[in-house]
């Protein structure tokens, strides 16, 4: 359901299209050797080719490609035979060759689908119009001196695959889906780590506003946006921005604009250029890539299980809601370390223990998953004590904190701390026949009709038992001495 958006002249309509920059995971660069390792001292990993010297000729890097063609397969998309790189001309102090090598009348991946999920639990489909191969530029530094700026050519020349969507996104909740279900599709195959903070993905959001069904509007595009929060505060300034300036006479003009964190606004930077301001042609120096039948064939059987059929496995399978399996396929590990626990245990159980105790107690000490003190296979022990009636629920949480603290087993917790549950009808039925001695006045107002004292009799024997006493017989055994 689209997004409409209340105007003084009426309602308007969100039209969002991304173009997402996704740093390959590969060890050396698209068309030279030199190191793509992050974080190394400035210039220190930069080849001729990359520094563009006179003469060097750029090669390309094969183990990329595979990664591009997984990454199709991965979206669901045409992997197209033959693809041809192209130069895209423009001046930039960071750009050494003065082009950038790029693909555009014919990249390496075609249409594709990817099914985005909803907060209100509907799924969605985002068509993706192509995915392309090309290379980084470098990154200029404006703050290492008072008047002048360096230049840091150690990305220049990495590979990017540039993953453009149709015009598919209805505004910025459907924006935030799709950006995260990519990186989690991104990160699954194992192509791109993610990593908006170290800017190994990026997107520019071209964003437009229309009457609802009407033609298209005037586009801007927000350059660079690094992170899926940033992504959703740009689309809602960016739309109220363009219907004021319409409702008030003007024209969107269509340009290249910044998201500024700082003052929470987007601003001008440039006027957007089209296809032929580039002037594309195809890069002399490089034959067009021709891939096999057998090459695609032998890629796609080495593609992981996905987060969409992860999800919908984890439903049909283990009876998990939409909500838990999405929470728990949102990180691989996070899935597997959830397979690990329900193993032989109740899966519902198993994935409210993950998703409620682990994930919030990892959330609240600001740890990862992989920090976690406890071990799948300790959270697992802990569930079949609690299943198989030898502690309580309540005697479980404790047992659960103390695993967080120690490290150690549930069953090494339970027997040195005696917090075994007491099943024993006869020690129990003891302690029942002690509250109903100790309270006769509650005893006569619920044998008088006040049904809602029979929670007080549970309390008062459980915390006799020191919570040890089975829940079950407890109750049982207070139906028939109360009745």
């Amino acid at each position: 359901m689209a997004q409409l958006i209340q105007g003084e002249t009426g309602e308007w309509e969100i039209v969002i299209g991304m173009e997402v920059h996704a740093q390959v995971i590969a060890k050396s660069k698209l068309f030279s050797g030199a190191s793509t390792q992050f974080g190394a001292e400035p210039n220190s990993q930069v080849s001729l080719v990359d520094a563009a010297m006179p003469g060097m000729l750029p090669v390309l890097n094969k183990f990329v490609v595979e990664q591009a063609v997984k990454t199709g397969l991965g979206l669901n998309s045409k992997i197209n035979k033959v693809s041809v790189f192209e130069r895209k001309n423009y001046f930039y102090p960071d750009l050494p060759q003065g082009y950038q090598i790029s693909q555009y009348e014919y990249p390496i991946v075609g249409e594709g689908v990817i099914e985005i999920d909803l907060p209100d639990g509907t799924v969605k489909e985002i068509g993706i119009t192509r995915l392309h191969l090309e290379q980084d530029a470098g990154k200029s530094l404006h703050d290492q001196h008072p008047t002048k700026s360096f230049v840091d050519l150690n990305r220049s020349g990495c590979a990017l695959m540039e993953i453009v969507s149709e015009p598919d996104i209805r505004g910025p909740e459907e924006a935030a889906a799709y950006l995260s279900k990519l990186r989690m599709i991104l990160r699954y195959l194992g192509t791109c780590d993610g990593n908006m903070e170290e800017g190994s993905m990026r997107a520019d959001v071209n964003i437009s506003v229309r009457k609802p069904g009407g033609p298209l509007g005037t586009r801007a595009e927000i350059k660079n946006v690094n992170s899926v929060k940033a992504v959703q505060q740009a689309i809602d300034y960016e739309v109220q921005r363009q219907i004021e300036i319409i409702e008030d006479g003007g024209e969107v003009d269509q340009e290249t604009r910044l998201w500024d964190p700082n003052k929470s606004e987007t601003r001008s930077m440039r006027s957007k250029e089209e296809a032929h301001d580039y002037r594309y042609f195809p890069d002399p120096d490089l034959l067009p890539l021709h891939v096999s039948n057998d090459q695609i064939e032998s890629i796609r059987t080495t593609l992981p299980e996905l987060p969409d059929q992860k999800k919908h496995r984890f439903m049909d399978d283990y009876g998990l809601s939409l909500y838990d399996a999405s929470v728990l396929i949102a990180e691989q590990q996070r899935a597997q370390y959830y397979e690990d626990v329900a193993n032989d245990n109740d899966a519902k159980l198993a994935a409210n223990w993950v998703i409620n105790e682990l994930l919030g107690i990892l959330n609240k000490n600001e740890k990862k998953l992989s920090e976690s003190p406890i071990t799948a296979e300790n959270l697992s022990g802990l569930i079949k004590l609690i299943s198989d009636g030898t502690i309580s629920g309540k005697i479980a949480k404790d047992v659960f904190a103390d695993m967080y603290d120690t490290g150690k087993a549930a069953a090494d917790i339970v027997e040195e701390k005696g917090l075994k549950q007491v099943t024993d009808t006869g020690a129990i039925e003891a302690i029942v026949d002690e509250v109903i001695a100790e309270n006769p006045d509650n005893v006569e107002a619920y044998k008088g009709g006040k049904d809602k004292l029979f929670g007080f009799f549970v309390g008062q024997v459980m915390k006799k038992s020191q919570g040890k006493a089975n829940p079950a017989v407890v109750n049982e055994l207070l139906k028939k001495k109360l009745g």
